[in-house]
């Protein structure tokens, strides 16, 4: 079976929702007033885990978004780490932060709503 058609280990599809449904939320509560397009998803690897979720987003979230899922699908580590604790920083410095952005609003932003399971996730 190729690469491209490898399914995606549970941590990493998780971590694509994770990733795909905090980018959208961050996108949709800072960036009120950009135009937002559909994200179009090349990987078919990532569309099968993303597919629930409509992906409307401005140009810089439609980028943070696809460095992240590229990094993500490219992490040499098995079993994955949660990026915060790995000792390779895969993403380049810009996203880095962008990225700790997105994590932060979102998380809290959730935890506001009621996603209380979140708060374990949060502070470890």
């Amino acid at each position: 079976m190729s690469k491209l058609f490898e399914r995606l280990d549970h941590k990493k599809t998780r971590d694509l929702k994770t990733l795909g449904r905090f980018i959208s939320i961050f996108c949709q509560e800072n960036h009120r007033t950009q135009e937002k397009n559909s994200f179009p998803i090349k990987d078919e690897r990532a569309r099968q885990s993303l597919s629930h979720l409509s992906l409307a987003l401005c140009q810089d979230c439609q980028k943070l978004l696809s460095h992240g899922m590229a990094k993500l699908l490219q992490c040499r580590h098995d079993p994955k780490p949660a990026c915060k604790n790995c000792l390779t920083h895969c993403y380049a410095s810009g996203y880095r932060e962008s990225i700790r952005q997105v994590m932060r609003f979102s998380g809290l932003y959730l935890i506001k709503r009621g996603r209380l399971d979140l708060i374990v996730h949060y502070l470890f």
